[in-house]
């Protein structure tokens, strides 16, 4: 009897520790961007505040709360805003999927976001897109008109992904495993589908990937002073073929990058 007391005292005790550290905040837009991450987490805890769920967790040895934002800027920036509030994670780190812009990536490969950018954020005028920089509320003060991902988060991902096994992307040519590549992506709310869209976005803004939640957690973390990295797999090319191909690489898509995200959680 006094074995078992003292044995739930030292787990007791060990989970508390472990608790007491920093947490990571990890963020995902769809449900598939998160079922591998929500299988391999130990001792989950869900907390649903203000309709947002909020699982907190251990993933790859580390204490982490794990939240799905939904579509779009807006539900970004709440769920963002939420999770910064209520847990107050050392880093936030989003995992998802994004349409290729970069001519030399394909669907399936990984881009980890050294900048995120709006693409839909500043003045149309007749010479064309005008972009601008958002403001801090508070200050009034102008943000960068792109936002650096964290570098020290950048350089883990880019440490840990040579080692990791990467489930095969199944295209036309064959099988391949995902290019990894740095880059800038950028965020709208709009879904791109069209060839002249993506030329404009690589001329304008260097961007390598296209999605539609990444800035507005990118702003928040900026503006609340939290480190954060960005990474987007590939479920298709922001082409005409876009909807077609997102369907067929979204889920290899979604896992790949959530294999990503796990051993940069990990790597301490």
């Amino acid at each position: 009897m006094k074995k078992i007391v003292l044995l739930g005292f030292l787990f007791l005790i060990s989970s508390t520790c472990l608790w007491a550290q920093d947490i990571i905040g990890v963020l995902g837009a769809f449900p598939p961007e998160l079922v591998l991450l929500q299988s391999k987490m130990e001792n989950k805890r869900d907390t649903v505040i203000n309709k947002i769920r909020f699982t907190k967790g251990i993933l790859s040895g580390r204490p982490v709360v794990l939240a799905q934002t939904g579509i779009g800027k807006v539900n970004a920036a709440i769920a963002t805003s939420m999770m910064i509030e209520h847990f107050k994670p050392k880093e936030i780190v989003f995992s998802g999927i994004a349409g290729g812009i970069d001519p030399s990536l394909f669907p399936g490969d990984i881009v980890i976001g050294t900048q995120v950018t709006y693409h839909d954020y500043g003045a149309v005028e007749e010479s064309g897109m005008q972009y601008r920089p958002t403001r801090n509320p508070y200050t009034m003060a102008e943000n960068p008109i792109t936002f650096k991902c964290d570098s020290i988060l950048v350089q883990k991902a880019m440490d840990v992904s040579a080692a990791l096994k990467f489930a095969k992307v199944k295209r036309e040519n064959g099988s391949f495993l995902p290019a990894i590549k740095k880059g800038i992506i950028v965020t709208g709310d709009v879904f791109v589908s069209s060839e002249s869209a993506t030329q404009r976005l690589r001329k304008d803004l260097n961007a390598a990937a296209t999605e539609m939640e990444g800035a507005a957690i990118a702003q928040t973390c900026y503006q609340q002073n939290i480190p954060f990295l960005i990474i987007r797999s590939l479920s298709d090319n922001a082409n005409t073929k876009a909807k077609d191909d997102m369907m067929s690489f979204y889920n290899i898509a979604a896992e790949n990058a959530a294999v990503l995200v796990m051993a940069v959680v990990g790597k301490k």
